[in-house]
């Protein structure tokens, strides 16, 4: 602001300003220089309450002008008295009035920029509130009124605490602002009998603290003070203790509040009791799945506020309120606060209080466009200080533009502008552009819609379509007028998405099947109301694989994943996603909370990969390795989540700890949707004989323990289901052996009892989780017991064993392998193909692969096959576990194509690149025999 030239134009305008009141500031501090005096006659000139401050406190604002504004502000807030409760009364007046002055010249200076001006107000207030709750609980402590309690309980406030809302909370007052609290205490520090005459102490505090910072004296005032932000206010004490706050929170809690808690902070008294209760409150304020229904919520709520405050109709700039109008700051706050609410309970990093910071982290993760917070974020900063303007004027808690022309004038040189009609354009623009950003998150159904399209045109059948869609008001997913309100405006998307999805009629059952085990629907409706995206995503699946949709309809949390940023992206390798899943369990309270989090992390990723596969984003190959790296992640993560919880009773593991071997698929990293997991659970005492713990155990059955529970931490049914299924019987001895096996007895085992099959399947092993040094140790021993079995063994007596294991095993699938869609039992099939590849890989010591893939073209080379054979076997495996990979999307047992879906279809000729179903059966019926020719004359050789 260009003060010298407003000190002109109070003198040329004297109707629009408070000419008399700048007359006489200039004269009092006529002494000051040209600079300070225009800034100080050009504010008295604006704003007669600044000019009255500064007549009343002269002496003191020369000396203040003289230093550095935050040297006097501390100072400020340092020398208000305590020594009495009169003393403490003026002297807060007295710090407000100078802290007004002094923060709104420094603003109007240019010296202090909008977040120092309003951490400032706020600092203020905080410093208020923290030594009336002092002085006020100190007084009930000498007079008795608080058992239980002494002089040294008043430096905490004998377990009160103070919880600042809104601005306060978020360190942004304005220049006129309230302030909002909530005030509590921790009950668990008393004895439970002083209970009543505590909470009547408490009570009697708060009621004095809040007429202290509110009462209009002689010195003025301190802070307007609201506390009905609390728990149901219109029947609660103004101190309430913590368990029933939460309680309330927990069953009855609303939107609105759980917006509230997002600036909430502790801001006086008992801080440590005030953090702990805000920590219990996070799960109501941060939903783990993303909240698309507090859209609505929002969007109700600016709709009721809007019109109790007659601001509906056209944008006028005079008489508009810069807060609560359109395009306000409100409606910041709001767009910014929902998406928080919506995505902060699985994006940590979006629980700013503050406004600013919030949008930049919003923008930082992709969830709302760059340029879009950047207009918002200088909007803000505008509004806000246009607001601090308005405030000034005569300390008037009002957000509402004047009508007369002179005074919008005032407004307008105060803000730093000489011309009133730019300055009004630039404002209407201002506001129209946040309206115009903010109002599609809230309301993208207003306009008018494309009608559903002709049941007609769409399914075979239309009358069984249409009554299956009106069954659906009867399932619990639409059982509340808002569900139903919600679907009935997604109806028309859904049936253009189900006439697109190739094959209606099957899409139509599949999503029935979703629907129907759906447990309530408005959240999820509301999401893909918000994102259609996901409709679209939906109806694919239900047209591409009915299993996976069926799937969903138990596990439709997974749809928040689909929303992240990097869902697109290609699938993360094994160490970004153990990074991503340790920081995800970081938010667990206890053991339970970690394993259900792993459970909803693990889904969510599983997912990913399914809907990469099926988008054509991933092929098969990289499937088999994105379910392979999530599994991997789970066990690195989840073994020391179990052992840190086991060691509480039992100690710490003994000696060196354990490792996990995993076996087929995922030691080879070709898992599928539906792989169970192979593991054998391997530890090194050390030399030790028993744990350290409150209840020691015995080495062996420490770690059998152990290993049993870290099977039910990833089997157990929990409320988000298991993690996997696992199989222990490849350990040595198999039901026979212990769960877990010491590396001595492993190496032994495996050296002189183990059968040549138990040292094919550790021709995939792969080590993963447990210590590193203790990896190292297993990963030599597998490799010494394979380079030893391949150096003595006798290669007649191990094709002998071979050819004798796969006549039992052609004998026990027989069944199986007559299935023209089978891929993994029978001769010539994937069981059949792996089975040579690793007998071969046994007898030529090849110990660093592990895919049979990788093994079959390796022996090719080697000439251990011929290697046109070896070609042929490798094209047709891998073909085998495309197929495969793509039914395990649709079903974990054998399917048929030709009784599946046309999306279906599409997506096994689409990963196995036949032409037609007939072209591909042909292929397979004809790879198996020839791979069977294959495999019997190479194990029929010597």
């Amino acid at each position: 602001m260009d003060t010298g030239a407003l000190a002109d134009r109070i003198t040329a305008h004297p109707i629009a300003f408070d000419a008399a009141h700048a007359e006489d500031i200039a004269r009092i501090f006529a002494d000051q220089p040209s600079q300070v005096k225009d800034l100080l006659q050009g504010t008295a000139g604006c704003s007669g309450y600044l000019a009255r401050l500064m007549e009343r406190d002269s002496d003191w604002l020369r000396d203040a002008l003289c230093r550095p504004p935050e040297e006097v502000f501390q100072e400020i807030l340092a020398d208000i008295p305590t020594d009495s409760t009169a003393a403490l009364s003026s002297g807060l007046r007295l710090a407000k009035r100078r802290a007004a002055l002094l923060i709104a010249l420094a603003d109007l200076g240019g010296v202090w920029p909008l977040g120092t001006v309003t951490s400032s107000l706020t600092g203020l207030a905080d410093r208020a509130v923290q030594l009336s709750l002092k002085h006020l609980v100190a007084e009930e402590i000498a007079r008795g009124k608080l058992p239980g309690c002494s002089e040294d309980d008043a430096e905490d406030a004998a377990g009160m605490f103070v919880v600042a809302m809104g601005k306060m909370g978020a360190g942004e007052l304005n220049y006129s602002s309230d302030i909002d609290l909530i005030v509590l205490f921790d009950e668990t520090r008393h004895d439970p009998d002083d209970y009543a005459m505590l909470r009547r102490g408490f009570v009697r505090v708060t009621q004095k603290m809040v007429k202290m910072l509110s009462e209009i004296t002689g010195d003025g005032y301190v802070f307007r003070t609201d506390l009905r932000l609390r728990p149901d206010p219109s029947v609660t004490p103004v101190c309430i203790a913590t368990e029933p706050a939460e309680h309330y929170y927990e069953s009855l809690g609303r939107t609105w509040e759980r917006a509230a808690y997002i600036k909430a902070r502790v801001c006086a008294g008992a801080i440590e009791a005030g953090s702990a209760f805000l920590d219990r409150l996070t799960p109501f304020v941060w939903r783990r799945h993303l909240d698309y229904a507090a859209i609505q919520d929002a969007h109700d709520m600016r709709m009721r506020i809007r019109a109790h405050k007659g601001l509906t109709g056209p944008l006028q700039i005079p008489g508009h309120d810069v807060k609560l109008g359109m395009g306000g700051i409100r409606e910041i706050e709001f767009f910014t606060q929902t998406r928080q609410l919506i995505l902060g309970g699985r994006n940590p990093e979006l629980r700013d209080r503050r406004t600013l910071p919030a949008l930049e982290a919003l923008s930082g993760g992709n969830w709302i466009d760059p340029g879009a917070q950047q207009a918002l974020t200088d909007a803000y900063i505008a509004h806000r200080t246009l607001e601090h303007r308005l405030q000034m004027v005569d300390d008037a808690q009002t957000q509402k533009m004047p009508q007369a022309r002179d005074s919008l004038r005032r407004i307008a040189n105060f803000c730093g502008s000489d011309d009133l009609d730019g300055f009004l354009r630039a404002l209407k623009t201002r506001f129209e552009t946040v309206h115009a950003l903010t109002e599609p998150f809230f309301a993208p159904e207003d306009g008018p819609r494309e009608p559903a399209p002709d049941l007609k045109r769409v399914f075979s059948d239309p009358e069984r379509a249409a009554e299956l869609m009106q069954g659906w008001k009867r399932l619990p997913a639409l059982r509340t007028e808002r569900a139903r309100t919600i679907f009935g405006r997604l109806r028309p998307q859904i049936i253009r998405s189900l006439a697109d999805s190739g094959d209606a009629d099957a899409a139509l059952r599949s999503l029935d099947g979703f629907l129907s085990r759906l447990p309530a629907g408005v959240q999820l409706l509301s999401l893909m109301e918000a994102n259609p995206q996901l409709l679209d995503l939906l109806i694919d699946i239900c047209g591409t694989t009915p299993e996976l949709a069926r799937y969903l309809g138990s596990n439709a949390g997974v749809f928040d994943a689909v929303l992240s940023p990097e869902f697109f992206q290609p699938l993360p390798g094994t160490t970004e996603l153990r990074n991503q899943l340790a920081n995800y369990l970081k938010g667990a309270d206890d053991y339970e909370t970690a394993l259900n989090l792993a459970r909803i992390w693990a889904k969510e990723h599983q997912f990913r990969v399914g809907v990469h596969l099926l988008r054509g984003l991933a092929g098969t190959d990289e499937a088999g390795t994105g379910y392979s790296a999530i599994a991997e992640a789970v066990l690195d993560v989840i073994l020391p989540v179990v052992e840190t919880e086991f060691a509480r009773r039992h100690g710490p593991p003994p000696g060196n700890g354990a490792t996990i071997v995993a076996m087929g698929k995922l030691g080879s990293r070709e898992m599928t949707a539906t792989s169970d997991l192979d593991l054998i659970v391997i530890y090194d005492a050390l030399g030790e004989e028993t744990s350290t713990g409150k209840r020691p155990l015995p080495v062996a059955s420490y770690y059998a323990k152990l290993t049993q529970m870290l099977i039910a931490a990833i089997t157990a049914p929990m409320p988000e289901g298991i993690l996997y299924k696992v199989d222990m019987r490849l350990r040595p001895s198999g039901r026979q052996g212990p769960l877990a096996t010491s590396l001595k007895s492993f190496d032994t085992y495996h050296t002189t009892q183990a059968w040549t099959w138990e040292h094919l399947a550790l021709t995939r092993a792969r080590v993963m989780a447990g210590r590193h040094d203790l990896r190292a140790a297993v990963r030599q021993s597998i490799e010494g017991i394979l380079t030893a079995r391949g150096e003595t063994a006798e290669p007649d007596a191990v094709l002998a064993d071979v050819r004798e294991m796969r006549r039992r095993l052609a004998e026990a699938h027989e069944k199986d392998a007559r299935h023209p869609w089978e891929t993994k039992r029978g001769p010539g099939r994937a069981m059949d193909i792996e089975l040579l590849a690793q007998t071969g890989a046994l007898l030529c010591k090849l110990n660093r692969l592990r895919r049979p893939g990788q093994m079959l073209e390796r022996l090719g080379r080697m000439n251990w096959i011929p290697e046109e054979d070896a070609s042929f076997l490798t094209r047709a495996l891998a073909r085998l576990a495309a197929l495969q990979q793509a039914g395990r999307l649709a079903s974990d047992h054998t399917i048929d194509p030709d009784t599946c879906g046309e999306g279906f279809v599409r997506l096994v000729l689409s990963t196995t690149g036949a032409e037609s179903l007939e072209t591909l059966q042909t292929d397979l019926e004809a790879d198996a025999a020839r791979c069977a020719e294959i495999i019997t004359a190479r194990l029929d050789l010597p």
